[in-house]
């Protein structure tokens, strides 16, 4: 099993995003992060998690970014 493809606990994903494990319980039960639940117990893979935070990061460009200035150039 590669890395991308490991299946991770409530306590693992908790631990990975330095949340209280109540609060990504809450995550899953309302769709907010993915996540799988089976029987009783969530299971997350890794990957999708990286992907989730990548998609949803708070993160804007700079104004006057070095990217603006070679447009210009």
């Amino acid at each position: 099993m590669e890395p991308m493809d490991t299946l991770m606990t409530i306590d693992e994903v908790a631990a990975y995003l330095r949340l209280s494990k109540d609060t990504v319980y809450r995550m899953a039960q309302s769709g907010r992060i993915p996540g799988s639940k089976v029987g009783t117990q969530w299971r997350f893979r890794r990957g999708d998690v990286d992907r989730w935070l990548e998609q949803n990061k708070n993160v804007t460009p700079a104004v006057g970014s070095d990217d603006d200035d070679e447009e210009g150039a």
